[in-house]
């Protein structure tokens, strides 16, 4: 029976073997062979489709999503059901990125000649360089040939993690030179915490009921305290006779104001002056990144000056940024 540590040192052995794989891989990048396979898909109009069977077609689905969220338009189609009538998703003008790592998976046969007679230029991944895939290609991205993880030598495990590393390295070499932004990114990635992040304070603004808690700078203490509890948001912002935001109030500036004299006070007597605040433009996780460091707990975004809306940390837990 095998200790802990003896499987622990099994599964260091994997991470090793895996790891040398990727060194190996990135000794043998081939500049000519990437630049055109990059070059061909941004020439290119139409989708890139992404083929493969086993574990390479589940590597080819990853790789087909990571392309559709950074700007080219991918999908993965299964070379089986292609020879049962998918082979229609090739159509001319398209890209196929056929991945195999012996270049002989018998299913990818019909995609190949399919892609022959429709002129549609083909980029493999293999570690095979004389292999049927690798011949039928217009560029072949070539894996360096080396021993799997498995102590059989048998289940796809160091050729599947430099296949997928090939493939992070088509689909970022492509990114960058298209010049896709953090912008372009925010827009295909609406969802999730990732997602939020990448929204921008305009996009929070449309998607929320933002409050927009405001008085006057000759506003007295009754006033101020009385706008603080009906915005429920915790503050105020404090403006000037052209509507500019020239300060804000908050529970806490309230509290260290409390005193016999209070009621005596005005708004701006207490206010806290040109306060932190955001812009439109400035994206979501800046902002929560902001009040973290900040250790506040809401901002006006102004434009030109003039407070347009409040973001507060209540808002921003409600609604998952944080």
């Amino acid at each position: 029976m095998n200790t802990s540590t003896e499987i622990a040192e099994f599964a260091r052995n994997v991470v090793r073997q895996e790891r040398d794989g990727l060194t190996a891989l990135l000794e043998s990048i081939d500049t000519s062979s990437i630049s055109q396979a990059v070059d061909i898909i941004l020439k290119s109009d139409g989708y890139l489709i992404v083929a493969g069977v086993g574990k390479s077609g589940h590597v080819g689905q990853k790789i087909a999503a990571s392309f559709a969220s950074t700007g080219t338009p991918a999908f993965f189609m299964h070379p089986t059901e292609a020879s049962h009538g998918d082979l229609g998703m090739i159509a001319k003008g398209s890209i196929l990125l056929a991945l195999s790592n012996s270049g002989e998976s018998r299913e990818l046969l019909d995609v190949l000649n399919y892609a022959k007679k429709e002129k549609v230029k083909v980029i493999a991944i293999t570690s095979r360089p004389e292999s049927t895939l690798a011949k039928a290609a217009t560029t072949a991205l070539l894996l360096p040939q080396v021993a799997e993880a498995c102590p059989n030598g048998l289940a796809p495990t160091t050729s599947t993690t430099n296949t997928l590393a090939m493939g992070d390295a088509l689909v970022v070499s492509v990114m960058q030179k298209r010049g896709f932004t953090s912008e372009d990114f925010g827009r295909r990635h609406p969802g999730g915490k990732l997602g939020l992040r990448l929204q921008t304070v305009s996009d929070w603004m449309e998607r929320t009921q933002a409050g927009n808690p405001l008085i006057d700078y000759k506003a007295d203490m009754a006033e101020t305290v009385l706008a603080i509890t009906e915005g429920g948001l915790g503050c105020v912002g404090i403006t000037d006779e052209n509507g500019a935001l020239i300060g804000i109030v908050t529970d806490g500036d309230l509290r260290r104001a409390m005193g016999p004299n209070l009621f005596e006070m005005s708004a701006t007597d207490i206010m806290t002056p040109s306060p932190f605040t955001v812009s439109k433009e400035q994206r979501m996780g800046r902002v929560v990144d902001e009040f973290t460091a900040r250790r506040i707990g809401n901002a006006f975004v102004v434009q030109g000056g003039k407070p347009l809306a409040l973001v507060d940390l209540k808002s921003l837990l409600a609604a998952g940024y944080v």
